[in-house]
């Protein structure tokens, strides 16, 4: 059986070809907290470093990847903590 987390990724590779993608599982940072479930697998932070995302203002590249992740969030996932970058930003920001 698949991860969400693995799903995920495979869900931004297929918005974003080409990208650099991180995936973390916070789940367990927000026990007791709205949306969070026994099983974990609803709070996320992600990296995500992509060419989709020049010319891009902050909120495009969030809607961008939010309606890549649609099938997750109708699925359980409850929130998300993005870094959205340009390859340009990524490099800047070392």
């Amino acid at each position: 059986m698949q991860t969400r987390a693995s799903r995920i990724e495979a869900a931004l590779l297929a918005a974003f070809p080409g990208a650099s993608i991180a995936v973390e599982d916070d789940s367990h940072r927000h026990a007791g907290h709205a949306g969070a479930q026994p099983g974990g697998e609803t709070h996320y932070s992600l990296l995500v470093v992509s060419e989709g995302f020049v010319g891009m203002g902050r909120l495009a590249r969030s809607r961008a990847v939010h309606a890549a992740l649609e099938a997750e969030f109708q699925g359980g996932m409850h929130a998300l903590s993005l870094r959205l970058l340009t390859p340009e930003e990524a490099g800047s920001k070392g």
